[in-house]
């Protein structure tokens, strides 16, 4: 089995900071892209940030210059730096994994449990 489990979130006031952490356990041979999805109250869920097992970036445009996402490899942790944080970045934050179990051929997908970020002063 493999878990996602998630830490991090919390209020914070417009302007502030957070960081959220993915940590990744279980059976895992090998985690290729990394990533970070959030939804909002009504709404869609959408990619925030990406990271591949070389270190390649991508990140939706309204959270560019704002939030950073980078991984610790020998952890099977996924990070995502906040700052600068605006009440639109209210949401549900999920991690999400390519994860290649041992035993396996193809790696899946796994999905954290969410965390909540609410930005409000």
């Amino acid at each position: 089995q493999v878990q996602l489990v998630e830490s991090g979130g919390g209020l914070v006031q417009p302007g502030g900071s957070l960081r959220l952490s993915c940590a990744a356990s279980g059976s895992i041979f090998s985690i290729n892209a990394m990533g970070w999805y959030r939804q909002a109250s009504g709404k869609e869920r959408e990619l925030v940030a990406t990271i591949t097992s070389g270190g390649s970036t991508n990140y939706v445009d309204s959270v560019k210059g704002r939030f950073t996402i980078s991984r610790d490899n020998a952890k099977n942790t996924v990070y995502l730096q906040m700052n600068s944080l605006k009440p639109e970045d209210t949401a549900v934050y999920y991690c999400n994994c390519e994860i290649l179990r041992r035993g396996y051929y193809r790696a899946r997908d796994y999905w954290g449990q969410g965390t909540q970020v609410t930005v409000s002063s």
